[in-house]
């Protein structure tokens, strides 16, 4: 760097921090701006540091350079204040899986993508109307906590109280969501479920949220979508059969698909119904009891590790070949399965997201970002994680403060952009999303070794969601009564 490059001068948070810190956390916090991006020095009273990369990934130092030239400028400079520091930034933790099964397809890249967003938006450098720095005028300051704890409860609790987070964006379980909704609104926090997808959240389980929010569209969305393709593609579905985890999110998905599919067509039947234990890897049995039922269709919304281990498994025994396969969260898997993933298989995103993202340019930059950063595509939990974030933006920018109530007030009943198109905070009086959704036919080219998907089909949010007021399964049953699919 040149001269100029290396000037140091005080600001705010901004992401991209480094941290020192001691053994006996005995230390002072000088908060530096380089390159227009405000690092934290948290300097050890005896020199001895272990430096962070940004977000936390650990890397051993025990040089004092750092430490003794931050001491040099606090002799130099004033240090803000403790008001001011916190003026300028607002505080969030972020849930997710970083280990376990669902850390690869799942956490990580919903991780990764928190960290992008959280960078392009603190520097202001988004896609319009998002090119204005922060959110509500402060910066981001990310804690990243693992999803895979058997004490969530007591994690989201640490979140609030030790650590002082304003807001927490996390969740891709259903199981997790059921247990951390009525904690938000006990705990009176902003909480944003970013992915998990049962629709008892608001339906049957905090019915009257006044802080907890979904930004992305529940599971029957999924489930009616996935009906309304085999029907629209002319699949044979005398018979179904569905595998599906042993959880609310899986009971949800087949009691919303094999409902759609009566409705649909009144002569469908079911041939049998399969609900293994959650992250339980092996599925001989399951298997076996699908190919001695000869379905027309086999219905998952497996995720995560289930979703792979079935596919490979599945695969290796014929399943594929002998029945139409419909995966509503496959889109994760397609990338990174590549050549592996059987052709034919219908494959959903939870939304439209990923390779069934509509054209713009907020897209574009997104998955060009991306790309560019991590080495490999965005799939559906990055494209939720940015949906999640812009919606929070979008808020804070409207009330012009990064103020909890603030916040709340203009998320409620809000409508954004995101990369997968418009967002609309419809339901549960205005605190659950409903948007648009699509289904595609996998297909792996040979030539340039790359997963694709072909005869997508798209569906309005009005078509695949239930309207205000209405519980999924009574307006399922009652055959989806004011949809409008034209």
């Amino acid at each position: 760097m040149g001269e100029r490059d290396q000037t140091i001068v005080w600001g705010g948070f901004r992401s991209g921090k480094r941290h020192f810190e001691c053994p006996d956390h005995t230390w002072s916090a000088v908060r530096i701006l380089i390159l227009h991006k405000v690092k934290t020095w948290r300097i050890p009273m005896n020199n001895s540091v272990r430096k962070k990369a940004p977000f936390g990934a650990a890397l051993d130092n025990t040089t004092s350079l750092f430490a003794a030239a931050a001491i040099g400028l606090m002799t130099t400079f004033a240090a803000p204040s403790e008001a001011q520091a916190q003026d300028s930034s607002v505080k969030v933790g972020f849930v997710t899986f970083l280990s376990g099964s669902a850390a690869g397809p799942f956490g990580v890249p919903a991780r990764n993508a928190a960290e992008l967003m959280i960078e392009a938006i603190n520097a202001g450098a988004v896609p319009g109307p998002y090119n204005t720095a922060g959110i509500g005028g402060s910066m981001i300051d990310p804690i990243f906590v693992d999803e895979n704890s058997k004490q969530k409860n007591a994690d989201y609790l640490k979140l609030v109280e030790k650590d002082g987070v304003e807001m927490i964006i996390g969740y891709v379980s259903s199981g997790s969501c059921k247990a951390i909704a009525p904690e938000a609104e006990k705990a009176e926090r902003l909480t944003i479920l970013f992915d998990c997808g049962t629709p008892q959240i608001f339906e049957e389980i905090v019915t009257d949220p006044k802080y907890t929010f979904r930004t992305g569209g529940h599971a029957t969305m999924d489930s009616v979508a996935a009906a309304r393709y085999l029907v629209a593609t002319g699949a044979p579905a005398g018979t179904i059969a569905g595998i599906n985890q042993n959880y609310a999110f899986g009971q949800d998905n087949w009691r919303d698909f094999s409902g759609t599919m009566a409705q649909l067509s009144s002569d469908t039947e079911i041939a049998t119904e399969q609900f293994p234990k959650i992250h339980s890897g092996q599925y001989g049995s399951e298997i076996s009891a699908l190919l001695t039922s000869t379905p027309d269709v086999v219905h998952s919304s497996f995720w995560g590790g289930d979703l792979e281990a079935f596919i490979i498994q599945g695969s290796a025994r014929g399943i594929f070949e002998r029945s139409k396969v419909i995966l509503s969260a496959g889109e994760t898997a397609m990338h990174r399965l590549g050549a592996q993933m059987p052709d034919g298989t219908i494959i959903g995103a939870r939304g439209p997201h990923g390779d069934l993202a509509p054209d713009s340019e907020l897209n574009s930059w997104f998955r060009k970002a991306y790309f560019d950063r991590f080495g490999t595509l965005p799939t559906y939990p990055s494209y939720k994680m940015a949906q999640a974030l812009l919606g929070v933006k979008a808020a804070a920018d409207k009330a012009g403060s990064s103020d909890q109530d603030a916040i709340i007030g203009a998320l409620t009943g809000l409508e954004w952009e995101g990369p997968s198109g418009t967002v609309s905070m419809a339901l549960a009086n205005g605190h659950q999303a409903i948007q648009g959704t699509a289904y595609g036919t996998y297909k792996y080219d040979k030539d340039t070794s790359s997963a694709t998907l072909v005869d997508i089909i798209h569906f309005p949010a009005e078509c695949v969601n239930p309207p205000a007021g209405a519980n999924s399964i009574d307006w399922i049953n009652g055959g989806f009564e004011g949809a409008k699919c034209d």
